[in-house]
């Protein structure tokens, strides 16, 4: 969703097009149009940019479901065929800038004086890797290239690489020798994202092998923190890497509604919000 913002704007500087009515399918046809575009689409987005209200759009999103053309998720929706879709990791990064750069500043409050962390992927744990303190006498480890590459600037920090095959979409190593080298690790703490949750199945991901690796990892730290923006939240992926008993910490943004927020607190020992 890098530039749907930018799009709203435009449409609503461009009054020919913001204010001419729709028919309900030529509103349905863009809005499934900006989905695949984008990856996603939130309802009080495409209110604005349709001047329609948000029951109005969640009306657009039953019926694009009915179809199986897209797939409701909480606030908004993604293409029905999400599993085939997979946005470059600079495309996801461009996303949710703000929230993903609060939640690792958040983040980053967790870290302890020493020991030793393990930093998944993604371009939140990204953010996350920005916002460590440069004092802390540190090693971590990190399957994710990009990680590396930022915390290769901080002197008390030690890096360590996990091996494997490079993923190239996420820059990160995600095959069977990353998950043996995990599987010998113990770590403090583990700070983990994921593509999906939902709270009856926990953290998911539509990736087999980055499950595995997940989960490999989960099993190496003595504490668990993930890092999940409110965009993941009721969106659910094919394979369950984790169930909430696994999670010490969930860090997430202003974007989840009150009634989320209350049930995720029923399922994570400390919840905090950026």
């Amino acid at each position: 969703m890098a530039d749907i913002e930018t799009e709203i704007e435009t449409s609503a500087a461009g009054t020919d097009d913001a204010d001419r009515p729709l028919f309900q399918s030529q509103r349905q046809d863009e809005i499934a149009a900006l989905a695949m575009r984008h990856g996603r689409v939130d309802v009080s987005a495409m209110a604005t940019r349709f001047n329609v209200t948000t029951e109005t759009i969640r009306r657009d999103l039953s019926e694009l479901q009915s179809r199986k053309v897209l797939r409701r998720v909480h606030g908004g929706a993604v293409p029905w065929e999400r599993l085939r879709f997979e946005p470059l990791l600079s495309v996801r990064g461009a996303s949710q800038q703000g929230e993903k750069r609060r939640i690792g500043l958040l983040a980053a409050e967790e870290v302890p004086p020493s020991g030793s962390l393990l930093i998944d992927s993604g371009s939140t744990t990204a953010r996350f890797c920005e916002a460590l303190p440069r004092d802390r006498a540190l090693t971590v480890v990190t399957n994710s290239i990009l990680n590396a590459q930022v915390l290769a600037d901080f002197e008390q920090i030690d890096v360590m690489m996990l091996g494997g095959k490079l993923r190239k979409n996420t820059m990160a190593t995600v095959d069977a020798q990353a998950i043996a080298e995990v599987e010998q690790l113990t770590v403090d703490v583990l700070f983990i994202s994921c593509d999906g949750m939902s709270i009856a199945r926990g953290l998911t991901t539509p990736y087999r092998n980055e499950a595995m690796l997940k989960q490999a990892m989960i099993r190496s730290a003595r504490k668990v923190i993930a890092l999940v923006d409110h965009t993941k939240i009721d969106n659910d992926q094919l394979l369950k890497f984790a169930d909430w008993s696994a999670i010490d910490v969930l860090i997430t943004d202003t974007g989840v509604d009150e009634s989320m927020l209350r049930s995720l607190e029923s399922v994570v020992p400390t919840v905090r919000t950026a």
